[in-house]
């Protein structure tokens, strides 16, 4: 996001962060605000006006009330108005922000009853088995695949045996109109591990690491980062040897994939 949006993004997580903490129903305000940005996002006249950066607030803030008064409650339709109400830098941004609000919400409430970790951790190795199965992948990231087959799919695929947050974000991340199920399923982990105040680091290496490794690494990379980490490991034996590490926008490459690469490179500079 843009200066702008960052700036707007700011000032409305405040409204959302209050209406977790005065008690709302975590999972119906996630639900609602999805629907608010599904309505939106889904409507192109009506995302250039309320994106418009040139209108002022309060006809903006009027359009949502008209729009969605009693349709949601008034928890959710504050947030959503109160996000129309701000300037962004992309109209994108505006439905980008209601969606990953809605998200939130839904993972308040897995917070709230003890399972954030579990969803965090579930949601992952879901991505892991999409990625990793070539049938399961494409069921799933078809666009021409109707919605509610593919939700289907989630719902066979982890039922009972997972948090019903997983469930519903996992359903989400598989029909989402414009987002990748795996790069959508890396946006709900990223506001997992802000909700829990810790960076998420992505370990690849060629074999496995032991318990006691991974925990050295973690521990390593807390004190350099000044901050907890959970770190989610995988297994690529295309890495060749060493070790790669992804947190946040930063790679630490030790591979000899990578080292090998450099080498070509250079010789070929």
């Amino acid at each position: 996001m843009q200066g702008a949006s960052r700036s707007a993004l700011a000032e409305s997580r405040e409204v959302l962060s209050q209406a977790l903490e005065q008690g709302a129903d975590r999972s119906q305000l996630g639900e609602e605000l999805l629907k608010v940005a599904g309505v939106i996002g889904g409507n192109a006249v009506l995302r250039r006006s309320l994106a418009d950066p040139s209108r002022e607030s309060q006809p903006k803030i009027d359009l949502v009330n008209r729009l969605f008064s009693g349709r949601v409650s008034d928890e959710a339709l504050h947030v959503a108005s109160t996000v129309a109400s701000r300037r962004w830098a992309a109209e994108g941004d505006l439905t980008a922000t209601l969606e990953s609000f809605g998200v939130e919400a839904i993972l308040a409430q897995a917070e709230a009853a003890g399972r954030l970790s579990q969803v965090e951790d579930e949601l992952f190795r879901f991505g892991r088995i999409v990625d990793g199965t070539g049938e399961l992948r494409s069921a799933l990231t078809d666009r021409r695949a109707p919605a509610a087959a593919k939700g289907k799919v989630v719902k066979t695929l982890l039922g009972d045996r997972s948090a019903p947050e997983t469930v519903r974000l996992a359903e989400l991340a598989a029909t989402h109109r414009s987002t990748r199920f795996d790069h959508a399923i890396e946006a709900y982990l990223a506001i997992a591990a802000r909700r829990q105040e810790q960076l998420t680091a992505m370990v690849t290496t060629a074999v496995p690491l032991t318990e006691q490794q991974l925990d050295r690494l973690t521990s390593a990379l807390g004190s350099h980062y000044g901050r907890e980490i959970r770190a989610n490991a995988v297994v690529d034996p295309q890495v060749v040897g060493g070790i790669r590490v992804d947190i946040g926008d930063e790679v630490i490459d030790g591979t000899i994939l990578s080292r090998l690469d450099e080498a070509r490179r250079r010789m070929t500079s």
